[in-house]
């Protein structure tokens, strides 16, 4: 990597003479925080403007948020959930296809309830489609024009505005969304998948859609799933990674740009901890605290100061203390052990954080240490950020 080490932030910018900016959060500001492309009020501040440095979502306490996640593409659809600790969910930003929940489909620039819905446990966001998990069972709402609603009943016309029930699934332990499909975990360790299949991203043999969920085949003690935009990724119990879908990018990390219907090894990969899918560029945590990344990386988002990109993982030296990890479009943030969060690639509506539009290969300071940020989210393939 050409950047230097850059554990421990603050100290690094008083050794080059430089401060955080004073437009950056202060570290005990209590809000959630969001920054960069904010045409649909997904910013969640009242507005539709742009914001270059992190600004908070209107009345939304950190420690209220069990959960935040953000979908949505680049036309007025780019919507946040919120998983409030108390179980309700709270939704803000596009709803041209229902995706707020709210019964309707006007955006809104702040969060507020989606009426009904309490005792949920997970959430997730897709391009144009939401999904919640209660009791073990998944709900969802939104588009439903390629069945990522899951309830049997695919209509391209007309969205879901509430909740409806995916079919025939239970004991599900944890949910994730792609660009217009989904995933689910169940807690015997198999996975599920329904919606959008054109690069065979429901990993099932075929490229052939599902308005029902559907066994990925020859999957067994899954731990965890990931969704990127069109190809998905599952972690399993022995610390392995499994990869399906689009391979364009090198998304699947078998060395090949090719698409696979069904899971493939994600190679020269072992001791991994946690995954962390972008739409179309993945990291891995391993066990030794050591990144490594594979995929798209057109804008320098693998953070390893090229824009070649890669199709087996590679590591990211010179970044350490890393404990969460979340790509957008074309750009990465890194939640470091000082709560601190960096952030590197594509920075045209101020993804980044920090107050300009300028990218770069390089991390800059979107929060500094001490801001109370314990996890992240991006819009599934656009240029929000977000902190928590």
């Amino acid at each position: 990597m050409t950047y230097a080490h850059v554990r421990g932030v603050a100290a690094c910018l008083a050794l080059l003479g430089l401060a955080v900016s004073p437009a950056h959060a202060e570290p005990r500001d209590p809000w959630v925080r969001a920054w960069g492309q904010n045409n649909s009020g997904q910013l969640g501040n009242g507005s539709t403007l742009d914001q270059l440095t992190p600004s908070a979502v209107k009345g939304l306490a950190r420690s209220d948020v069990a959960e935040l996640t953000s979908g949505g593409w680049t036309t007025d659809q780019v919507f946040a959930l919120a998983l409030l600790r108390d179980g309700t969910v709270q939704s803000w930003g596009g709803n041209v296809s229902g995706q707020l929940g709210d019964g309707t489909t006007a955006n809104r620039a702040f969060p507020a309830a989606v009426t009904g819905l309490t005792g949920v446990s997970d959430i997730a966001a897709g391009l144009d489609f939401s999904l919640a998990l209660r009791g073990g069972r998944v709900l969802s709402w939104g588009s439903d024009a390629l069945g990522q609603l899951g309830d049997g009943l695919p209509d391209p016309s007309t969205p879901a505005t509430r909740p409806v029930s995916v079919q025939g699934l239970n004991r599900v332990k944890e949910i994730t969304a792609g660009c217009q499909y989904a995933l689910a975990l169940r807690e015997d360790g198999t996975v599920w998948t329904w919606g959008r299949n054109d690069e065979g991203q429901l990993g099932i043999g075929t490229t052939t859609a599902r308005s029902t969920p559907q066994r990925v085949p020859g999957l067994e003690n899954v731990v965890s799933v990931k969704a990127g935009c069109r190809h998905a990724l599952a972690l399993t119990a022995d610390h392995k990674v499994k990869a399906w879908g689009r391979g364009g990018n090198g998304e699947l990390g078998n060395d090949t740009t090719e698409q696979s219907t069904t899971p493939v090894d994600v190679e020269h990969l072992d001791d991994v901890t946690e995954l962390f899918a972008g739409p179309y560029h993945n990291f891995a945590l391993l066990a030794d605290g050591s990144v490594r990344a594979w995929g798209g990386n057109w804008a320098g988002q693998l953070g390893d100061g090229t824009k070649v990109k890669r199709t087996t993982p590679v590591p990211i030296t010179g970044l350490s203390g890393v404990t969460r990890l979340l790509g957008g479009w074309g750009h990465t943030l890194a939640l470091l052990d000082d709560q601190s969060v960096l952030a590197w690639g594509e920075n045209d509506l101020g993804q980044l954080g920090d107050g300009t539009t300028t990218p770069s290969l390089a991390p800059v300071v979107a929060l500094p240490p001490g801001s109370g940020t314990t996890r992240l989210a991006s819009a599934a393939a656009w240029k929000t950020s977000y902190a928590y």
